[in-house]
């Protein structure tokens, strides 16, 4: 059919082009809205733009740039959005002092500083938090009165921005005009939630000076009955939800909080029979924030007992921060019906007897384990042991599917059992090359490449082809990141 003319693609009826483009993926249509304005026409009609997911990063740089497009974006479909993920990163990388050397293996850590790294680091961080207020303001000035959103997903990729402190009256004199702007942006949030009417889901992970205690207070009672998923998350404040907002949300289906603000007293409401069974809770424990979120007052025993009678069909998922044992063993309670488990470190060691509490305690429920430490050393779990923690954890846990090991030896004869006793049912085994360990005494017996017949028995084992992680940021993600994609799939899944 010929695209020009009088007839073909130009003599079609609008309402068949956009049926046409509706097949489109977000990029392409953008793409194609700048062949004619014909096209732009319907290429930005409503329907089409029901759903939104953006990632705007690199901020160091190009943050004008990425701020522009946003705009666009935002002035273009924020007003009719029904869903809206957004993943704001002001910085990609390292914040550390522009120079020309090549960038750590791992951001992960932190960077020592030249001798003008200070300065240069602070100038950084001002330009790179002031592109985080501006495309947060235009994205609140957009969708603000948007009586249609039914999902707002916010992630802030702003870990390394707080390495500068927190963003207070003491560090945004810093920034031109950020005390301004960051009310400006609170007031433009409590504004949308008030012109909310069929709010359903809404979840802010780490949106530095976006919600306060106070924001939830401003949801309209629409927005209330039909909210279903509510996700709060932040390491810098105390808890952002009270008592009293969370009985207003009697039909909340899915909760994803600090651990340190899931207090007995919420525990109790949730427990009500009056209330929607909850289904799925995400907890985030960041060990470095213990200081001042400490766990005094969070749920106990008996609390966990009550919220399971009332919700039977209740699973917890958990990512623990760099915490130690003695913590892990505080909170990891028996009636806790916990599935995921995702313990991650730089320094913190998880002792053997950690892994031994939770292959007894879980044997039923867990089926994702991820263990990570990024340190320099691979300390042996299986020293002083019979039997290797993670070969009891892998028999016990019948109900195991994905199991991911880094920064801990794994000898290969173990992991051999491991894929043995679980079998095809461990749909994910993912353990990095460098953790992997072999008996010297073992390979006396046994011909050929140790390396080729560890991948041969576990692929039997397993029943499919598998390999060993050769890169070990294939399995090292930014932890909070992490924890918000997943905590996604894993509250849809219910």
């Amino acid at each position: 059919m010929a695209l020009c003319g009088g007839v073909g693609a130009m003599a079609l009826p609008s309402e068949l082009i956009v049926h046409i483009f509706s097949f489109l993926s977000d990029r392409d249509k953008l793409r194609a809205s700048a062949v004619c304005s014909r096209w732009r026409e319907c290429l930005f009609y409503p329907a089409l733009w029901t759903e939104l997911k953006l990632r705007i990063g690199g901020g160091d740089r190009n943050g004008s740039d990425e701020t522009s497009k946003l705009e666009f974006l935002m002035r273009k479909f924020g007003s009719f959005v029904r869903e809206l993920q957004l993943e704001l990163a002001p910085v990609e990388g390292n914040l550390g002092p522009l120079n020309n050397e090549p960038p750590p293996s791992s951001a992960r850590m932190e960077q020592p500083l030249g001798p003008d790294g200070d300065q240069q680091l602070s100038e950084r961080w001002r330009d790179a938090m002031a592109a985080y207020l501006d495309q947060m303001l235009c994205v609140f000035t957009s969708i603000r009165n948007n009586r249609n959103l039914q999902k707002l997903s916010l992630y802030g990729d702003t870990f390394i921005l707080q390495q500068e402190g927190l963003l207070d009256s003491s560090n945004l004199h810093r920034i031109h005009q950020g005390d301004k702007k960051i009310n400006e942006i609170q007031q433009l949030f409590m504004e949308l939630l008030s012109n909310s009417r069929q709010l359903r889901w809404l979840s802010s992970s780490f949106m530095l000076g976006l919600v306060t205690p106070c924001s939830l207070a401003c949801l309209s009672n629409q927005s209330a009955e039909t909210l279903q998923h509510l996700s709060l998350l932040d390491h810098q404040l105390g808890p952002l939800i009270s008592p009293s907002e969370l009985d207003r949300l009697s039909n909340i289906h899915s909760l994803a909080l600090d651990f340190s603000d899931f207090t007995s007293e919420l525990c109790g409401l949730l427990a009500s029979p009056r209330r929607a069974p909850l289904h799925r809770l995400a907890l985030l424990l960041n060990g470095a924030a213990l200081e001042f979120k400490p766990l005094e007052g969070t749920a106990t025993e008996e609390d966990w007992k009550a919220l399971v009678r009332v919700s039977a069909n209740l699973r917890v998922y958990i990512m623990a921060l760099e915490v130690d044992s003695s913590e892990l063993f505080r909170v990891l309670k028996p009636s806790l019906p916990l599935e995921r488990l995702h313990l991650d470190s730089y320094s913190t060691l998880v002792s053997d007897a950690t892994l031994e509490l939770i292959s007894q305690q879980y044997n039923k429920t867990l089926t994702h384990f991820l263990l990570l430490r990024d340190g320099p050393d691979f300390p042996d779990l299986s020293v002083n042991r019979n039997e290797d923690p993670l070969v009891l954890l892998a028999w016990r846990c019948t109900q195991l599917a994905v199991l991911v090991i880094h920064g801990y030896t794994v000898w290969s004869h173990n992991l051999v059992a491991i894929s043995r006793l679980r079998g095809s049912s461990l749909r994910v085994l993912t353990v990095s090359e460098e953790s992997i360990d072999f008996d010297p005494d073992q390979s006396l017996y046994v011909e050929g490449d140790p390396v080729h017949n560890l991948v041969k028995e576990v692929s039997l084992g397993l029943s499919r082809v598998w390999h060993p992680c050769l890169d070990s940021s294939g399995v090292l993600s930014e932890p909070t990141q992490h924890f918000h994609r997943e905590l996604q799939a894993f509250c849809m899944g219910m």
